[in-house]
């Protein structure tokens, strides 16, 4: 086992994406990162790249231009995987319900495991998202490795 996989074996590594909303939750979501609320205490990290990243958290309700990028992105992400959707766009459409460019909450198109309302979403609703997320994902991967053996 290298470094780097003893790392995420007990750090589960995020990767944010915004599929077209007004930023407010992704504020918030940057914000965690940040000394004042220190995610990284819970051995989160943000990553950019997609096979790096354990838990999905996406901001905004899916777009026409923003569904394929999102699609591919969810399908490079290993298992096990967990996503949490941000906000009440995420969660329902939100404000942008009768949007012609919003085609959807985020559940339409891929399976949510913890959904975090809100408009903007405070950190601390957040960080709880993302504990409950943590927990999922520590779940999964016992069980796969139960699995294994």
């Amino acid at each position: 086992m290298t470094l780097l996989d003893q790392m995420r074996a007990k750090s589960p590594w995020i990767l944010h994406y915004n599929t077209g909303a007004c930023n407010g939750c992704d504020i918030e979501v940057l914000a965690c990162l940040t000394p004042r609320y220190d995610v990284e205490r819970f051995g989160i990290i943000n990553k950019g790249n997609p096979k790096q990243a354990d838990i999905f958290v996406v901001t905004g309700p899916v777009t026409k231009k923003s569904k394929k990028p999102l699609m591919n992105l969810y399908n490079q992400l290993p298992e096990p995987k967990v996503v949490v959707a941000v906000g009440t766009c995420c969660v329902e459409k939100g404000i942008y319900d009768s949007c012609y460019g919003a085609v959807g909450p985020l559940d339409n198109f891929i399976k949510v495991d913890v959904y975090v309302p809100g408009c903007a979403v405070t950190p601390e609703a957040i960080i709880d998202g993302i504990v409950d997320a943590i927990n999922i994902w520590k779940e999964r991967k016992y069980r796969g490795k139960k699995n294994e053996e």
